[in-house]
């Protein structure tokens, strides 16, 4: 206060100094040090009203920095009317970024580097997806508008939009994106009937007839229950329109027509035919598991089961719910519940998320790659068709986990084709199919196959190679594919086999360690046991030799366990996922240290001639 100030100032006098009366020097300075301070006070009182006023406005929002490569924050103004050499370096700038993203890349315009949205205008937003569409045309791809949102934060009258734009490569010599999808789930949950109106293109009528396409067995169509692996393909092409046997007659036309293929490997429901189930997931090496849940009956039968087994295999995971065309919205509503219970527990570690619009399966879709706790959820119908189209725009946007990086690290190293099917076809002959590991593969090319029995190599050569139903010259890593062996004897091959480069120098064995969690067992794991293990294409029964450090095993405990397999040396890798079984025993590791057998025996000696 003033007065507060004047006694402040007057005590500041010496007492010899003061003059106290009405028209004294020290009155004059009160009066005049009170108008500056009250000038003061006034000035400072309305910088911080300002302030306040600016901290109640509403921030502009923030997304966190992109990490992965996919998605790339588009540079908003400077889109619009580049210069030739800006444009220039815009365009071999997104061609890089689709080489990263093995033809496919993400750009979100008006958001700049750091995150922030700033948004565009209506003409700057028109401008920057002209000037994206021509950088598109220049590399030979094409563009989707994937969403476009308002950003309205307040200190801006006019409308500012923020937009997020798929853009694709035009497919050119089978050069296409291929991701593999397991497909799981319990008995009787539509997992059939959902591929065969992805595939066909069209709707199940209630009973079944969408899936006649998929079986491979009489007794699958009379039970209508599937007992093997089987592999259907669903397309989009570089503008994001979905390609299947509705336009297309043969899988060749699709592969011709699409920029990205999703293969589902459709596994067994049943528990009878958790063999086969388990032996998809650990061979074919699925990139992605789509657990199918029917709504009108829950988490039942082997739903837990098939949900254990992929994330012990650290395989990505979202849930599809089909059915709900048989229930009523409530029913349908506790199975979701039920479903995010199960994923919130301790061992699940989940964040379930609920897809209910276009918008929700573009968040999902970019979310599910860059957090491993994220599981999209989709209630659908493949009767009705409710809520199809949300399952293809995020499969349509799915990004792969590997970048082109990693796979030109996995072409350099040698040749490895694991064998996971052996056909004879009339006029070709002995047939296998499975997915090269590393290296390329071309036609032509002098590969050993082994091990035999007796633990060697026999020498052959790959005559003609077809990728997804259609002629393919070059097989690079990671990909799936058949390959014509001529006239090689089809009984010298097995499951499990590997084909490699004569420069390879193969570790086979019978006996390895692997460091194991026993998940469940009725009594005690123990010197002795029998189990059946599963380590990539490899299925055999195995003994256990010991067990370091402990007699024996309860359910949740961990050692490192010495297996035997009982039957043939196989080939393994160092650190390979393992899981076990036998009844209701299971457990999960991977393999610490290989035994090899033969360790003096010559390589050239190791292989032999057919």
């Amino acid at each position: 206060s003033s007065t507060m100030v004047d006694l402040l100032q007057t005590a500041a006098v010496p007492p010899g100094n003061r003059h106290d009366g009405p028209g004294s020097l020290s009155n004059i300075k009160g009066k005049k040090s009170s108008k500056k301070s009250r000038a003061r006070r006034g000035k400072q009182s309305r910088k911080r009203r300002n302030k306040r006023k600016r901290n109640n406005r509403t921030p502009p929002p923030i997304l966190p920095p992109e990490v992965a490569t996919w998605f790339w924050p588009g540079i908003n103004l400077k889109l619009v009317n580049p210069t030739q050499y800006r444009f220039e370096h815009l365009a071999t700038q997104l061609k890089w970024r689709l080489q990263e993203g093995r033809g496919e890349a993400v750009y979100q315009i008006g958001v700049e580097d750091n995150g922030l949205l700033v948004g565009l205008t209506e003409a700057d937003m028109k401008g920057s997806l002209k000037t994206l569409k021509r950088m598109a045309e220049k590399v030979g791809a094409d563009i989707t508008l994937l969403r476009e949102r308002e950003v309205d934060y307040g200190l801006d009258r006019n409308i500012r939009k923020i937009a997020e734009v798929l853009v694709r490569k035009v497919p050119d010599d089978q050069q296409f994106l291929d991701l593999r999808v397991a497909v799981l789930g319990n008995v009787d949950s539509g997992k059939s009937t959902l591929l065969g109106v992805l595939t066909q293109g069209e709707l199940d009528n209630g009973r079944g007839r969408a899936r006649l396409n998929l079986f491979r067995h009489l007794h699958e169509i009379q039970t209508g229950r599937t007992s093997s692996i089987s592999f259907e393909i669903l397309g989009f092409n570089s503008k994001g329109e979905v390609v299947n046997y509705s336009e297309s007659r043969t899988a060749e036309e699709i592969c011709e027509s699409s920029s990205k293929m999703i293969t589902f490997i459709d596994l067994a429901g049943h528990h009878k035919y958790l063999k086969t189930t388990v032996f998809g997931l650990t061979s074919y090496c699925p990139d992605f598991a789509m657990l199918v849940v029917s709504a009108n009956t829950g988490i039942a039968g082997t739903t837990r089961e098939h949900l254990g087994l992929a994330m012990a295999l650290k395989v990505p995971i979202f849930i599809v719910v089909s059915k709900v065309d048989l229930c009523s919205r409530g029913t349908m509503e506790r199975t979701v519940r039920q479903l995010e219970r199960v994923l919130k527990q301790p061992g699940c570690n989940k964040i379930p998320m609920v897809v209910m619009n276009p918008d929700d399966a573009v968040t999902a879709a970019q979310q599910f790659t860059q957090s491993a706790c994220i599981t999209p959820i989709f209630t659908l119908s493949s009767v009705s068709g409710e809520s199809l189209d949300l399952l293809k725009v995020f499969l349509n946007i799915l990004p792969p986990l590997s970048n082109s990086k990693e796979q030109e690290e996995l072409m350099q190293q040698l040749t490895e084709f694991q064998v996971d099917e052996i056909y004879s076809v009339p006029d070709v002959g002995t047939v296998v199919g499975g997915t090269l590991y590393s290296g390329v593969c071309r036609e032509g090319e002098r590969l050993v196959v082994g091990p035999t029995e007796e633990g060697r190599f026999l020498r052959l050569k790959v005559g003609s190679i077809q990728r997804n139903r259609s002629a393919c010259r070059v097989l690079k890593a990671g990909q799936a594919a058949t390959l014509a062996l001529g006239n090689f004897d089809r009984s010298l091959l097995r499951k499990g086999m590997v084909m490699v480069s004569p420069k390879m120098n193969p570790t086979i064995c019978c006996q390895f360690e692997a460091a194991i969690v026993l998940l469940f067992h009725a009594k005690t794991f123990r010197r002795g046991s029998q189990v059946t293990v599963h380590v990539g294409n490899v299925r055999q029964t195995a003994t256990v030799e010991c067990l370091h450090g402990k007699d024996e095993l309860r359910t949740g405990e961990r050692a490192v366990v010495r297996f035997r397999f009982i039957k043939h040396p196989e080939y393994l890798r160092l650190s390979a996922k393992l899981l076990f079984r036998e009844g209701v025993t299971k457990g999960i590791g991977h393999v610490t240290r290989l035994l090899p057998q033969d360790q003096n025996l010559n390589h050239d000696q190791n292989l032999q001639d057919y």
